[in-house]
């Protein structure tokens, strides 16, 4: 598993062992309870005896290089963007999901794909979203495009002089319609060639791939089809294809963003971020961004202009389809004090059980 951060300016190498070990406890401190750590909590963990007066001057230090910072109601300290960025990027340990945790998570996603109940791949896609905000205190988060299903059947069906009914079967066994204008005149027949010359080159297909492949051959399909079935064909393609492009957003878990609200500027921060998942097109940008990844991506705070108001964070990982083609991004938003250590190899095992499930296994 490999995660992909922004660069920081700051390495681990450039603060000693012993005001690594000081600024990791604040950073675990903030992630585990949400509070700012103080100098005399932390000098009763060290392994090393250090007074408080001696941690307090260590974390001078390490406020003085932009890693921690002191709200206004406590003498403690608290981690700052960057500090989270150095200790995700430097210091953080992160395991691998538990054979267990295996178990149920493959076990719940998959159930959501039951043939029998007529659940399809979007069925798989929200129950990963609602798995991944159960294990965070955040909000899961699925984006996917709609052109990027593919088919392996259709078929249409007269609903009276001008209007049919496309049915589209996907490989994933999701059924779909699409209303189409008919030419006028057209014959039962054409309807019948107009199926078989499509199913003929659709399997495997997103509509988007079929539209071209019967573009690019227009002067064969008219030497093989009736004028009248090549019009269907290319009309019926352009009206299934409009429904088909663009992305959709699956959110799951925003109860989840209310448990840690312990006073009125968390309450805000809660409520700027509910505006910012109501703006699904930048959402879906953001999301974007972890499609050029190998593995898992973290946006923390102001990293990302999206979330910079609301002082959130995103990991996120994408996963592809049995072509190896990159079809959506899966992950978890919540607080910056996120844990990450949980957090990233579960979304990462999430996207691969998701594509392993498109590539058919």
């Amino acid at each position: 598993m490999s995660t992909q951060t922004a660069l920081t300016p700051i390495s681990g190498n450039d603060i000693d062992e012993r005001a690594r070990d000081i600024f990791r406890r604040i950073v675990e401190g903030y992630i585990s309870t949400g509070e700012p750590v103080g100098s005399r909590n932390i000098s009763r963990l060290l392994q090393s005896p250090l007074s408080p007066a001696s941690v307090r001057n260590v974390m001078q230090d390490l406020e003085d290089l932009g890693l921690i910072y002191a709200p206004h109601t406590s003498a403690g300290r608290l981690p700052t963007e960057l500090g989270l960025r150095l200790f995700i990027d430097a210091m953080l340990e992160i395991g691998d999901v538990s054979a267990e945790e295996k178990q149920r998570i493959e076990a719940q996603v998959k159930a959501a794909r039951n043939p029998g109940m007529g659940a399809n791949f979007d069925d798989v896609l929200t129950e990963a979203s609602s798995l991944l905000s159960g294990v965070s205190r955040g909000a899961g988060l699925v984006v996917t495009s709609k052109a990027a299903k593919r088919w392996k059947h259709l078929e249409f069906v007269r609903l009276g002089p001008a209007q049919a009914l496309m049915v589209l079967v996907a490989e994933d066994g999701s059924l779909e319609n699409r209303l189409i204008p008919l030419p006028p005149g057209l014959p039962a027949s054409a309807l019948i060639e107009a199926s078989n010359y499509l199913n003929a080159r659709l399997r495997g297909r997103s509509l988007t791939e079929l539209k071209a492949e019967v573009e690019a051959h227009r002067a064969t399909m008219q030497n093989e089809v009736e004028e009248i079935t090549a019009r269907l064909i290319e009309s019926g393609l352009a009206s299934a294809t409009m429904d088909a492009t663009g992305p959709q957003l699956i959110v799951r878990g925003q109860a989840n963003l209310l448990d840690d609200v312990k006073a009125a500027e968390d309450l805000e921060r809660v409520r700027l971020l509910f505006s910012d998942l109501e703006t699904k097109k930048d959402v879906i940008d953001l999301l974007s961004r972890a499609e050029n990844a190998d593995g898992v991506r973290i946006f923390i705070g102001s990293e990302n202009k999206l979330f910079s108001m609301s002082g959130s964070s995103m990991i996120a990982a994408p996963f592809r389809d049995s072509q190896q083609r990159i079809v959506g991004v899966l992950g978890i938003i919540g607080p910056t004090r996120l844990n990450y250590a949980r957090i990233v190899p579960m979304v990462d095992y999430t996207a691969r059980l998701v594509s392993r499930m498109l590539e058919g296994e």
